[in-house]
């Protein structure tokens, strides 16, 4: 069997880290098991979903290392949604309901007044064809339920309503079907609930695996009814955690919470996201994995916790930091190339300031540092400025060699008496305008004897 996932967002908003976590599950997944990778548009709602943000996601998976196999949009297969609605009515799963929103709310309300669940209770299913008669002389048009079964697997023994699976992430699963309203899968204009175009659209695509998020559980029992209702070998199913924010509350696309646009916007590293949304409620250690080969290595569906994971985006510039000071220069040389730090000097002038970055574009603060000088002319006390002067007359003639920070300050030391901070913070002060930063060690060979000397206070 070729291992086949899904990702299916509605494209109504951009997505955020949930929605990234649910993607890098499926994308591991599939890595993991040689398999293909869906990316579906549930685009049903007319309304409400745009191109634009079918655009946007697009673009946010491929910043974060996930390129789809395929692209499907549901609201070019209502074809296929019809031809399975008519399968159903035949098989009589499938059946037509006239009751108003008021109405409905009503029968809950005394079904809880008699200590009932709230369900539906399948009148539709006793209306004369008189009564139904009178229904569409007043107007009214069908809503259409599917018949959650009662079934069993042996037929020597009774009905049971429980649906049972093997869950790849929460291990054996049950939902009680009697526990559940038959779930309305066609609305009244005729446009399709979630439920249908989804379980039709796993049949058609060879779906093998759907993971997704916990708060589907529940769905899942009445998803595995209607693939059976329709004849087809259920997915197996897999459902993660859920992400929250730092405060415990939940993301949402609306909000743009944490969308993947205001991340990489804030600088933030693609390899920090996916590191963060696919180990945080995990056994797994949360740590920067610097690609996605070594993070499929790390994903363990099973590993994942069954409680909702904080998501603290403090957490993402440590990880981003540490992604940062270890990367080679090949894999950031043509960013900097775009931020303008090019020519010989981009690898030393790289490898000595990555330690330093909390973002990548910081590094062109230093570009300019190096070829320009501060960019705040530092103040001195007077013994400072005395010193500085002192210091820069001993600065060695050219030819330097990789030593000459120390050749420098040994001369300096030697001369001044001045040694630790008295001696490095005012040469750090005026060399780069800043109390801190990368080794002067490594700046100074970059900077040159002309370029340091015009840094004399």
């Amino acid at each position: 069997m070729t291992v086949t996932v899904r990702f299916a967002p509605s494209p109504t908003g951009r997505i955020h880290i949930g929605n990234a976590r649910t993607a890098l599950f499926n994308w591991l997944f599939a890595m993991n098991n040689k398999g293909r990778f869906i990316q579906r548009f549930d685009d049903t709602d007319i309304a409400r979903s745009k191109q634009e943000f079918s655009d946007a996601i697009l673009y946010d998976l491929h910043w974060l290392g996930i390129f789809p196999d395929a692209t499907e949009y549901q609201s070019r297969r209502f074809d296929i949604y019809d031809a399975a609605v008519e399968r159903l009515k035949a098989a009589g799963v499938l059946y037509a309901c006239y009751e108003t929103p008021e109405e409905l709310d009503l029968r809950r309300k005394v079904r809880r007044t008699r200590g009932l669940p709230p369900v539906y209770g399948r009148e539709a299913l006793t209306l004369t064809h008189e009564q139904i008669a009178e229904y569409q002389a007043d107007g009214r048009r069908p809503h259409w339920r599917f018949l959650l079964p009662n079934f069993s697997g042996d037929p020597q023994q009774p009905e049971r309503t429980e649906m049972h699976w093997y869950d790849l992430v929460r291990g054996e699963e049950t939902v009680d079907l009697a526990s559940l309203s038959d779930p309305v899968l066609v609305r009244e204009d005729g446009t399709y609930l979630y439920t249908l175009p989804s379980v039709v659209d796993d049949i058609e695509m060879g779906v093998s695996h759907v993971i997704r998020g916990d708060d589907h559980v529940t769905n899942t029992g009445v998803q595995i009814a209607l693939f059976q209702a329709l004849a087809a070998e259920p997915p197996v199913f897999g459902h993660h955690n859920l992400l929250t924010t730092a405060s415990g509350e939940g993301l949402s696309k609306r909000t743009g919470a944490l969308s993947i646009e205001s991340l990489r916007e804030d600088g933030i590293e693609p390899m920090a996201v996916a590191s963060l949304a696919v180990l945080v409620g995990t056994s797994e250690n949360v740590a920067a994995v610097p690609t996605m080969g070594e993070l499929a290595e790390r994903f363990d569906p099973a590993a994942t916790s069954k409680s909702a994971a904080k998501f603290d985006p403090d957490e993402l510039f440590v990880l981003n930091r540490s992604l940062l000071h270890h990367m080679p220069f090949a894999e950031a040389q043509d960013r900097l190339i775009v931020l303008g730090v090019s020519g010989e000097q981009a690898e030393p002038f790289w490898l000595a300031v990555r330690g330093n970055l909390d973002r990548l574009a910081d590094a062109v603060n230093w570009w300019r540092i190096l070829r320009d000088g501060p960019q705040e002319k530092p103040e001195f006390s007077d013994d400072d400025r005395d010193f500085l002067r002192q210091a820069f007359d001993l600065l060695p003639e050219e030819p330097w060699s990789a030593t000459i920070w120390k050749d420098w300050t040994g001369k300096i030391r030697e001369a001044t008496g001045r040694k630790g901070k008295a001696l490095f913070m005012p040469l750090r002060a005026a060399l780069t305008g800043l109390p801190s930063g990368p080794e002067l060690a490594d700046l100074l060979p970059l900077m040159g004897r002309e370029g340091t000397l015009a840094r004399r206070p």
